[in-house]
C-alpha cells in the first residue's frame, strides 16, 4: 500500500514539511534579527549559534526518555506550537535586546530536539515495517527539499518585510505543523513504565552498547559528525583562500550539496532494495567518501575547477544521503517500539557531542598545517565510518523479513 493513501502518514508528513520549512528559513531569519535590528556583531551571532546547539548536549537524552513514555503525537504538537509562540514573541521583544535572543534561540533549540527525537521516533510505530524505507524517502525529500528552498525564503522574506516581521512566517509554519500533526488518530503507547528519568537514560545508553548494530551505528555516526564537521571548518577556508574563488562562486559551489541530498533521498528507498542494506550503508558511505578526497588535489579558480567541485558536491550529497537515510531505516527495524526515543536521542547525543571539537580542530589543524593538508587529514577521518560499518553485522545485512 502507497503511503500516500496512509492518512496518518500524510498528516505527519505534511507537518513535519512545514516544520523543517520553518526550521530552516529561522536560521536566516533569526541571525538577520540580531544583525539588521540589535546590531550584532559577529561574536555575538556565534554565541546566538552556541545557544541553539547547546539543547542536543543538555536534553537529548531527557527528551529520549519523554519520547519513549508519552505519545509521540503529544510532543511533535507541544514542539512546533511552543516553536510558534517563541518565534511569535520576537517582533515584541526586540526592546530587550539580545539577551531576549539568546533566549529565543535557547527555547527554540530545546523545542527542536523534542520534535527531531520524537519524528525521527514516530514513523516505526505508524506504519508497517515493509513501509519504513519509503516513509524515510518521503521525509528525507522534504527535509532537503526544505533546506534548500527554507533560506531562500527566509532571505526573500527579510529583503520584502524587514527581518522581524519576517521571522513571523516561521510561526506561522509551526502552527500549521502542530494542527496537521494533531490530527493524527493513532494514539498508540509505548507501555514503558515511568520508573526514574536517569534509570531509563540508562537503560537506552545500555541498549546502544550492547546491540553490536546500533553500536556500530553510534560509533559511525560519532565518527562522521567529527570528521565532517572538521572537514566543513576547512572546506570555506579552501574555497575562498586556496583555490581564491569569488564569494558568488563560493555560495554556488555550497549550494551544490542540496541538489545532491535531494536525489539522494530520492533513491534512498530504491537503492536497499536493489542493493541490500549492508552494501547500501557501507559502500555508498566508502564511494562518497572517494569522491569528497579528490577535492584536495584540485587548483586554480578556473571554469573546470568549479565544475569538478560542483560535481563532486552533488555525488556527495547524494550518497552520503543515501546513507544516512539507509542507516536511520535500519536503526528503527532493529529498535524495539518501546526504547525508539532513547536510542535516537543517545545516537544524537554521542554524534552530536563530539561536533565542537571536530570543528576546533579542523581550525587548529589549517593554522598548524596549511589548508590543504588540513582538508586532507579531514577528509581521510571521514573513512572511520565505513570502517566502523564494515565491521559490524550490518555489512551483510541484505533485507528485513516482513
Amino acid at each position: 500500500m502507497s503511503l500516500w493513501t496512509h492518512r496518518d502518514f500524510v498528516r505527519l508528513w505534511t507537518g513535519q514539511s512545514a516544520s523543517q520549512l520553518a526550521s530552516f528559513a529561522a536560521q536566516v531569519t533569526l541571525p538577520l534579527v540580531a544583525v539588521t535590528s540589535l546590531g550584532a556583531a559577529a561574536a555575538q551571532l556565534g554565541v546566538l549559534r552556541a545557544v541553539q546547539q547547546l539543547p542536543i548536549l543538555l536534553f537529548s537524552l531527557v527528551v529520549g526518555v519523554l519520547v519513549d513514555r508519552w505519545r509521540f503525537r503529544t510532543v511533535l504538537v507541544a514542539a512546533d506550537l511552543g516553536r510558534a509562540l517563541v518565534f511569535a514573541s520576537v517582533p515584541l521583544g526586540l526592546g530587550l535586546g539580545l539577551p531576549f535572543l539568546y533566549v529565543v534561540g535557547f527555547v527554540a533549540g530545546t523545542f527542536t530536539v523534542c520534535f527531531d527525537v520524537a519524528y525521527q521516533s514516530a514513523l516505526p510505530r505508524l506504519v508497517e515495517r515493509n513501509q519504513l524505507a519509503q516513509g524515510n524517502s518521503m521525509l528525507e525529500t522534504t527535509r532537503s527539499a526544505a533546506q534548500i528552498s527554507g533560506p531562500a525564503l527566509g532571505g526573500g522574506l527579510v529583503s520584502l518585510l524587514t527581518a522581524p516581521i519576517a521571522i513571523l512566517s516561521s510561526a506561522a509554519l509551526f502552527a500549521f505543523s502542530s494542527l496537521s500533526v494533531a490530527q493524527i488518530r493513532n494514539r498508540t503507547t509505548t507501555g514503558v513504565p515511568r520508573t526514574g528519568v536517569l534509570r531509563q537514560i540508562g537503560e537506552g545508553l545500555r541498549i546502544v552498547r550492547h546491540d553490536k548494530s546500533l553500536r556500530a551505528i553510534s560509533a559511525a555516526t560519532c565518527v562522521y559528525q567529527f570528521g565532517f564537521t572538521a572537514l566543513t571548518t576547512v572546506y570555506l577556508l579552501f574555497l575562498s583562500r586556496t583555490l581564491d574563488l569569488p564569494s558568488a562562486v563560493v555560495g554556488l559551489v555550497l549550494a551544490s550539496f542540496g541538489p545532491g541530498v535531494l536525489i539522494g533521498s530520492l533513491l534512498s528507498a530504491w537503492l536497499p532494495r536493489r542493493f541490500g542494506y549492508g552494501p547500501v550503508v557501507v559502500f555508498a558511505a566508502l564511494i562518497s567518501d572517494l569522491v569528497m578526497l579528490t577535492t584536495s588535489t584540485l587548483r586554480g579558480s578556473g571554469p573546470l575547477t568549479i565544475a569538478a567541485l560542483i560535481v563532486i558536491n552533488i555525488l556527495y550529497g547524494a550518497l552520503s544521503q543515501s546513507v544516512d537515510v539507509a542507516v536511520t531505516a535500519i536503526r528503527q527495524l532493529i529498535t524495539p517500539l518501546e526504547v525508539q526515543g532513547r536510542v535516537v536521542a543517545t545516537i544524537n547525543f554521542l554524534g552530536l557531542g563530539l561536533t565542537p571539537f571536530g570543528a576546533l580542530l579542523g581550525g587548529a589543524a589549517a593554522g598548524a598545517l596549511g589548508i590543504r593538508a588540513a582538508l586532507l587529514m579531514s577528509t581521510l577521518a571521514l573513512f572511520l565510518s565505513p570502517l566502523c560499518l564494515s565491521l559490524s553485522p550490518l555489512a551483510r545485512l541484505r533485507q528485513f523479513s516482513e
